[in-house]
């Protein structure tokens, strides 16, 4: 059996008895619905006591939320825990036994006088319609306070009369309806002809571009939420000269900004970081952009990427300079994309 990784902290106990007048974190939107996917935005509407910024957001993800991924802020890390569920759900006809149980926004900083959102999204399974869905928050603000939402009240009870109410997600029956297949909100529709390019047009999907010694091929992204200002970008290059290249940075007329990131496994933990210094691409080697490895993001997201999009990014290498390349928008369902097999 999976066994669960605890990152233990030290418990920084600055006094939070006068939290009971501050506004409490909360979900932006707290109804959902069982059995469905549903995108969460967390809002987080102070920092510490003593007006001190907040470095770092928790959310400790309850049974029943499954297959859960967060969205990626741009100033912040972001660290993915895995673990094992206390039972066995089902995802798309495949059995889910483990997955996030915890996802921690880090080195940030979100001054008190300012409230922000952090957004993930799962599906809700197992859970019975007409009960709250309770999921735990804690604020850092680095060594020098904590506030902590962990407080579930009792059947019946008002969580408003609780000091730290953790943020409850209300669970409402699902509606019967034809179709029966439960897509939820993971996955947008196509969208107009045009947008982002050249729609439905697949002749360039795996077309290779070169520059210089460097070959480009496999260029994709996957469909966005409606709404969802970040996506994520993969590619394959291969340098097949004898001098070292890098990766330096990457733009698109589809957001406003564009950062190269890394994704990696340490024991159950899985860490995302943004990658000031470039991605290297040594010589007579193949470097690999893909789901849950190197990838370049896109924040601000000026219309979320849609199946059948084609979305142009102009990626600058040390050596060989800038390379257009357009992504191929993939499926986000879940075995549905033709990613080469990357995920």
């Amino acid at each position: 059996m999976k066994k669960i990784t605890v990152l233990a902290y030290a418990t920084i106990l600055s006094s939070v008895a006068s939290t009971q007048g501050f506004a409490h974190s909360t979900f932006v939107n707290d109804n959902a619905t069982a059995e469905s996917s549903f995108v969460a935005a967390l809002q987080v509407p102070h920092g510490c006591e003593g007006g001190l910024a907040t470095t770092e957001v928790q959310v400790q993800l309850p049974e029943g939320f499954i297959s859960a991924k967060p969205q990626p802020k741009a100033g912040w890390e972001l660290e993915i825990s895995k673990g094992n569920y206390q039972k066995t759900y089902s995802n798309h006809g495949q059995e889910i036994k483990d997955g996030p149980v915890e996802f921690r926004w880090k080195n940030g900083n979100l001054p008190d006088e300012f409230y922000d959102t952090f957004v993930f999204q799962g599906k809700i399974s197992g859970v019975e319609a007409g009960t709250d869905l309770p999921f735990k928050v804690k604020q850092l603000c680095g060594d020098k306070g904590t506030v902590v939402w962990d407080q579930i009240a009792e059947n019946g009870a008002d969580p408003h009369s609780l000091a730290n109410p953790a943020p409850v997600l209300k669970i409402a029956a699902k509606a019967e309806h034809g179709g029966g297949h439960d897509h939820g909100a993971a996955t947008a529709a196509p969208a107009a002809h045009g947008e982002h390019g050249v729609h439905g047009d697949h002749a360039a999907d795996h077309a290779a571009v070169k520059a210089g010694d460097l070959e480009l091929t496999g260029a994709f992204s996957k469909a966005m939420l409606p709404g969802q200002p970040v996506g994520g970008g993969f590619v394959t290059i291969v340098n097949s000269g004898s001098a070292d290249d890098k990766l330096v940075s990457a733009t698109s007329g589809a957001a406003g900004r564009v950062e190269l990131h890394e994704m990696a496994m340490q024991g159950d933990v899985m860490k995302m970081r943004k990658l000031d210094d470039g991605i290297a691409v040594p010589a007579g080697e193949t470097v690999e952009l893909k789901p849950g490895g190197l990838h370049f993001m896109f924040f601000e997201v000026k219309k979320p990427f849609a199946e059948g999009d084609q979305v142009p990014v102009t990626l600058t290498f040390e050596k060989a300079g800038k390379v257009d390349v357009t992504l191929s928008v993939q499926s986000a369902k879940p075995g549905q994309a033709s990613e080469h097999k990357h995920n």
